[in-house]
């Protein structure tokens, strides 16, 4: 039976705890003396060693030192960031405001070559129009209660999406029939988006498939994930951003791809459905 992604993060920050908490059994330290040793509050170590507090590198430096064992620190601290990077809350990566996480990721979205991306409920960021962007990034900011930098995250998102038109960049989209419909925005907005998807859909590089709603479903719909290559699955949850590099789990997503792919009409079929959604919302 496979886990979830989002257990196998938690499995990964779980790991770092153990490992710190056997280089504390392997001292012969209890839990009160390595926090004494620290100077840290007496629960503090306990917190980390169950896996309840997520240690920062200064945490593991000092319980490395603590142990006697530094030469593990770095090793250690590596491992927390892959774990803290698979799963990052959306109220932790938006704290400072939305533009950040777009201008973090340009570099990522430079060097994919091929983009695979399902889109169950919204139209994809790469493809997003400005007056849509903010629509969007509006809500998101209020829901979450974070720093409403919506002008300028739409700027950077923008500019991050320019890989579209730039460069030898492929991207291979599936929505479903909803994603046209759920209004972020005004309707003049809603059309001007889904007129850009249409011209979005003319180019050489681009493959854009809609599933119908009516689709007899041998996959369900599922959240939103965007593929990097062959490398990196991003899977975007109500709370958290959830990232996958663990090979087995990105075949897993690139198949649930595929087989969303087939459910998909394209070309003409996909130009149709996007055309009577812009009759329907204008």
């Amino acid at each position: 039976m496979s886990t979830s992604p989002l257990s196998n993060a938690r499995a990964a920050r779980l790991a770092v705890a153990e490992r710190l908490d056997a280089l504390r059994r392997g001292a012969g330290i209890s839990g009160l003396e390595l926090a004494e040793l620290c100077g840290w509050h007496k629960s503090k170590s306990s917190r980390i060693a169950n896996g309840r507090t997520v240690p920062s590198d200064a945490d593991v430096r000092a319980w490395c030192a603590a142990c006697g064992a530094e030469d593990q620190a770095a090793d250690i601290i590596a491992a927390s960031r892959t774990a803290e990077s698979m799963y990052a809350q959306w109220t932790d990566i938006h704290r400072d405001g939305m533009r950040h996480v777009h201008r973090r990721t340009v570099p990522l979205y430079q060097r994919t070559r091929g983009f695979r991306v399902y889109a169950s409920t919204v139209v994809p960021g790469m493809v997003q129009t400005g007056p849509y962007a903010a629509g969007l990034l509006g809500s998101i900011a209020a829901f979450q209660g974070t720093p409403n930098d919506v002008e300028q995250a739409v700027a950077a998102r923008l500019s991050r999406s320019r890989v579209l038109t730039e460069g030898d960049h492929r991207f291979a989209l599936v929505l479903e029939e909803a994603a046209l419909y759920h209004a972020v925005a005004d309707d003049e907005v809603m059309v001007g988006q889904l007129r850009h998807l249409l011209a979005v859909m003319a180019r050489p590089n681009v493959s854009l498939g809609v599933i119908p709603f009516r689709r007899r479903r041998t996959v369900w719909p599922l959240e939103a994930f965007y593929a990097f290559d062959e490398s990196l699955v991003a899977v975007e949850t109500l709370t958290a951003e959830i990232n996958i590099t663990a090979p087995g789990e990105i075949r897993t997503y690139l198949r649930a791809f595929s087989e969303l792919a087939k459910l998909a009409v394209h070309g003409d079929g996909a130009r149709a459905l996007v055309t009577t959604a812009v009759n329907a919302v204008g």
